[in-house]
């Protein structure tokens, strides 16, 4: 047997989003990524919540309230850090990535990580941007096709 969801509605679901202001001329761009891929996949704005937070390292722990709720089928976390020239970015960048899995282990909920880890403004700009290629949009894809899968299993 084989179990997937590859083109997974947002019908019916109810998914939130952890957005970090940080970087937000980055941000702002993933998340009308993210909120275009719901309306593509029939999500109701009714059933889609977006929770700001003040950057990437805080997104765990939100993501974990989220998820640990009962009331989503997925969390996208969504967040932009750009290397800079001191070791910040592999503290906020690594710990990010173990917190956010870690929610999700830990709940058992999906929470997808749609945080840029870049070297360049320009390279954030580039996964930003609106249209197929924008990494907001792939993570709610992701999500949901997680939260479908989930729900077969």
């Amino acid at each position: 047997m084989v179990i997937e969801a590859a083109e997974a509605s947002a019908r019916g679901l109810r998914v939130a989003i952890a957005a970090a202001r940080f970087n937000d001329f980055i941000v702002a761009s993933l998340l009308k990524g993210a909120e275009a891929a719901w309306e593509q996949r029939a999500g109701a704005a009714a059933d889609l919540t977006v929770v700001r937070v003040p950057g990437a390292y805080e997104l765990p722990l939100v993501a974990q309230r989220l998820a640990g709720s009962g009331r989503y089928a997925a969390v996208v976390a969504l967040g932009c850090v750009i290397r800079g020239d001191t070791p910040h970015f592999d503290y906020v960048a690594g710990e990010c990535a173990r917190g956010l899995l870690q929610a999700s282990l830990t709940t058992g909920v999906p929470v997808v990580f749609g945080v840029l880890t870049v070297e360049t403004t320009e390279q954030a700009l580039e996964r930003a941007a609106i249209g197929r290629a924008n990494k907001g949009g792939e993570a709610m894809e992701a999500a949901l096709e997680m939260a479908a899968v989930l729900g077969r299993l």
